[in-house]
């Protein structure tokens, strides 16, 4: 097994695909049940890396990680809490020699990292907060699990609608181009208080800049460069990213966003219906044909191909009706993501303070 910042352990082959050990054992460690192991190496999610209890009987881990156990007189899960909250960090940034090596690892030596100072609470206190946030632990992934489970729902019933197995009337679909139902939109204009610069993928929609790149401090001329403007219903999609889900509606409202969105208004159709059709992996594998080389060794797809790709609908009240359950899941599903969002923030809040 291997350490995840944030997953805590994990199989070698979640990871890699495949298991890395091979015949040789000599540079694994094999850690019991109750012992924790610290992963020394940099990441995004954990700049100086993360230390977990093994929760399984037993595992092999990579030698390179520090391992030990907590004192009989302390409760193992708190400090393992403790050791990943964020104000350990400024700790263990003190203790960084020089920057990562080749291999991602810090200069954090066993001896090093035993000489953090912690501050524990009475041991049934230790005990009672550490039970607290694993309860809310395990409510995460029961949220988890749940929108997966409706992702997994909306998928399979898309699929079954819009392959025609599911026949909600007699009527026959014809098959159209994509043009027909959508009409460009080039308005620019600067950011504005009813229209704010925002970026758009397909798991946020229309969001923040600093949500979408983690890096929104890095955009400039805010105040003098044109932006496209885009309001609630477009259909939007990146004229050089549609391979990797670029493409929906905007749910969002007025935003301005940079010109390597297209952006259509949707006309003698449902919003839900052409959107839906148009990420269908069959109506995408026709769409990524025309895409051309561009500078930077980007790709772009211009909006007059895009718009000749070729999908089957059928009359405007099926689709209203199609669409409609579309936009039910649809709307469950963020629901449901919100919930999450929201679990996931008292946790941080708790930790942030209880860790002090």
């Amino acid at each position: 097994m291997m350490l995840s910042a944030g997953n805590g352990f994990i199989m070698q082959s979640d990871k890699y695909s495949r298991y890395n050990a091979g015949q040789s054992l000599k540079k694994y460690i094999l850690l019991k049940k109750g012992e924790l192991a610290y992963n020394h190496g940099a990441s995004k999610a954990k700049q100086f890396g993360c230390c977990y209890e093994l929760l399984e009987d037993e595992a092999l881990i990579p030698y390179v990680y520090h391992c030990f156990k907590v004192d009989k007189n302390e409760y193992t899960p708190y400090v393992a809490f403790l050791l990943n909250n964020p104000k350990i960090d400024r700790q263990l940034k003190r203790l960084v020699s020089s920057s990562a090596r080749m291999d991602g690892l810090l200069n954090i030596s066993f001896k090093d990292y035993m000489s953090i100072n912690l501050s524990l609470p009475p041991y049934a206190e230790q005990k009672q907060v550490s039970d607290f946030i694993k309860r809310i632990d395990e409510r995460i992934v029961i949220q988890e699990q749940l929108i997966s489970s409706l992702k997994k729902y909306k998928r399979g019933l898309i699929n079954e609608i819009l392959s025609e197995r599911v026949k909600l009337s007699s009527d026959k679909w014809i098959t159209c181009r994509i043009g027909d139902f959508l009409c460009p939109k080039s308005v620019k204009q600067l950011p504005s208080e009813d229209a704010p610069l925002m970026a758009f993928t397909s798991t946020s929609g229309v969001c923040e800049k600093g949500e979408r790149y983690d890096r929104g401090f890095l955009v400039k001329d805010v105040t003098t460069k044109m932006y496209k403007r885009t309001d609630y219903g477009d259909f939007i999609y990146s004229s050089n990213n549609i391979d990797v889900g670029s493409i929906g509606l905007n749910l969002y409202g007025s935003a301005v966003i940079s010109d390597v969105y297209e952006i259509f208004s949707i006309r003698y159709a449902d919003p839900w219906f052409i959107s839906e059709t148009i990420q269908q992996k069959k109506v995408i594998h026709n769409i990524l044909k025309y895409r051309q080389g561009c500078l930077y060794g980007q790709y772009r797809i211009y909006a007059e191909d895009f718009m000749s790709v070729h999908i089957r609908v059928p009359t405007l009240n099926i689709q209203k009706k199609i669409g409609s359950i579309f936009s039910q899941i649809n709307r469950r599903i963020t629901s449901e993501q919100n919930l999450l969002y929201l679990l996931e923030k008292i946790r941080a809040s708790l930790l942030q303070q209880l860790f002090i």
